[in-house]
């Protein structure tokens, strides 16, 4: 763990500034405590008056004189004082107490900005130092909201952690001391060193690296100002280098030129996640997000694939015997399976056509019409497990959500076999599904190896080489003349694909997602309200197969 136990205060006194006059005075927040603005709990029911309860917003000048006294007792290292001027004490002192006694940032002075109605900006400085480290500057910005307290009216600081720093989330502290872990030098498959500077998608990888394999690398650890997770499991993030200790060189999986073409390709699109793999490995090459939410969706994303999970639904057709790509299949315009109908998304259905055209154009009814064959229910989850991995725990180096299936029944089982429904992947994943269907084993994805830590890797049953034969054969086909062919026309050689668009409830433009391979390359890529799959997550996935 980290520790803050040989730390000192550097540097002067707490000051509060705003427009040239110190709040430092008692009487700026006595009287100012009192009942709940937003509902929040732990507030206090103080009150020194014997007056009515106001109500309605706050005037700008109680907006003016709530904050300022906050901004006094924070200033002048007085948690309990400031946590009281807020409408949540209790969580508010936690806080405020670590700030005060763990952060160690002495001449803390706050600056208000110009409030914009209830909204108060503000600047933070002062100077973070220990025994370990010389004291460095500190500057950030932040802003809070005041609110009218429902209990006794009084003017009352909106509780978030994001007041105390804009990066704070609940049940996170600041602190400062020595670091959990050294740092590492990452470097990709190549040795070419990965900064989060460089590649910012994989900023919460490298976090992540570090804290699992950062005394493995032999490094020593410096000290930092950085914010305390809520929980054990998660890394720390830094916030501030004070001293930066020795980093232990990393080997990692990823392939810096297709991670910064991944990185690149997502900024397209709002919302948007993609993984690439080696399919003949599952090493990972690259994972790149463009989420307001941060990383997380490109490996960690609990969200329906729509079509693209096909792949897995064909195979498992195709093992069973029941279809081959040849065999003729009837596409209406609709089918209904136990009481549930089902639709195509972007036609009215063709009719009498091969299985592996119905694949091309992704037509759900005629899917629908052969898992009927199968009198089961449960099969789809069932082979998601014994062949291509899926719920089983993925060991990968850093913490990934590894698709799920959920038991189903009737209509829900049959909308599962689409990619709809409770099915719940993200791109690594489906990256993982394409990998697997077209070379008919399953290797499960890693991005350091295992020997680094002889964790065991999962393991699957493979595929019959006609299957195979038959997947291979139906993504091509979806590549050249389907769903795909628009997206996948700039890349060369060997190629397949399949598109998908999961229609969530609720939502009036599916999400986008899109799968591919290409030599030993394979990519998948999800765009949150995307519309088509070959539309916006296509491009992203012929981006990276296209720097393979």
């Amino acid at each position: 763990m980290r520790s803050g136990a040989k730390v000192a205060v550097v540097g002067g006194a707490f000051v509060l500034v705003a427009g040239g006059v110190g709040y430092g005075g008692y009487n700026l927040y006595t009287g100012m405590t009192g009942g709940s603005g937003s509902g929040s709990s732990g507030q206090s029911n103080i009150s020194t008056q014997n007056e009515p309860a106001k109500t309605g917003p706050p005037s700008q000048d109680e907006i003016r004189t709530a904050s300022q006294a906050f901004f006094a007792a924070w200033s002048k290292g007085e948690p309990e004082t400031a946590a009281q001027l807020t409408n949540n004490a209790v969580e508010a002192t936690t806080v405020l107490a670590a700030f005060a006694d763990e952060a160690h940032i002495s001449g803390l002075k706050i600056t208000p900005g110009t409030a914009t109605g209830a909204k108060v900006p503000f600047t933070v400085t002062g100077k973070v130092g220990t025994e370990d480290a010389a004291a460095k500057p500190l500057s950030y910005q932040s802003a809070l909201t005041v609110v009218r307290g429902k209990t006794t009216g009084k003017a009352l600081v909106d509780w978030q952690p994001t007041v105390i720093h804009p990066e704070l989330k609940k049940g996170e502290t600041l602190k400062t001391g020595t670091a959990s872990a050294p740092p590492i030098k990452a470097v990709d498959r190549n040795g070419k060193e990965l900064t989060k500077e460089d590649y910012p998608s994989l900023g919460p990888v490298l976090e992540q690296l570090r804290k699992k394999y950062g005394e493995q690398s032999h490094g020593k650890p410096g000290v930092e100002l950085y914010i305390e997770p809520a929980q054990p499991e998660q890394p720390a993030r830094t916030l501030l280098t004070l001293s930066k200790g020795e980093p232990g060189k990393l080997q990692t999986t990823i392939d810096a030129g297709v991670q910064a073409v991944a990185e690149k390709a997502v900024k397209r699109f709002k919302g948007s996640s993609v993984v690439a793999l080696n399919r003949q490995t599952g090493a990972i090459r690259a994972i790149a997000d463009n989420h307001d939410s941060g990383f997380g969706v490109s490996v960690g994303g609990t969200t329906p694939p729509g079509s693209t999970l096909k792949i897995m639904t064909a195979a498992m057709l195709l093992e069973k015997g029941i279809v081959s790509p040849g065999s003729t299949v009837e596409c209406p315009a609709d089918v209904t399976y136990e009481g549930r109908t089902i639709n195509n998304l972007n036609h009215k259905g063709y009719g009498n056509i091969p299985f592996s055209r119905a694949f091309a154009v992704s037509c759900n009814s005629a899917f629908i019409k052969q898992i009927v064959k199968v009198k089961d229910d449960g099969a789809l989850p069932a082979f998601a497990a014994s062949h291509f991995g899926i719920g089983t725990e993925w060991k990968t180096g850093i913490a990934t959500f590894d698709g799920r299936i959920p038991p189903g029944q009737g209509g829900e089982a049959a909308s599962q076999y689409i990619g709809q429904g409770q099915t719940q992947f993200n791109p690594l994943n489906i990256a993982s599904i394409t990998a697997t269907a077209t070379t008919g084993r399953f290797r499960q994805p890693y991005v350091v190896p295992a020997e680094l830590d002889d964790r065991p890797f999962a393991k699957a049953s493979p595929l019959s080489p006609a299957t195979v034969q038959g997947i291979r054969s139906m993504m091509r086909l979806t590549a050249t003349s389907g769903t795909a062919a628009k997206a996948m026309g700039s890349v060369g050689g060997d190629k397949g694909a399949k598109t998908g668009s999961a229609e969530l409830d609720g939502q009036k433009t599916s999400d986008s997602w899109f799968t591919g391979y290409a030599g030993d390359l394979t990519a998948a890529a999800m765009v949150l309200k995307g519309g088509h799959g070959g539309d916006a997550a296509g491009p992203i996935v012929a981006n990276v197969l296209n720097a393979r």
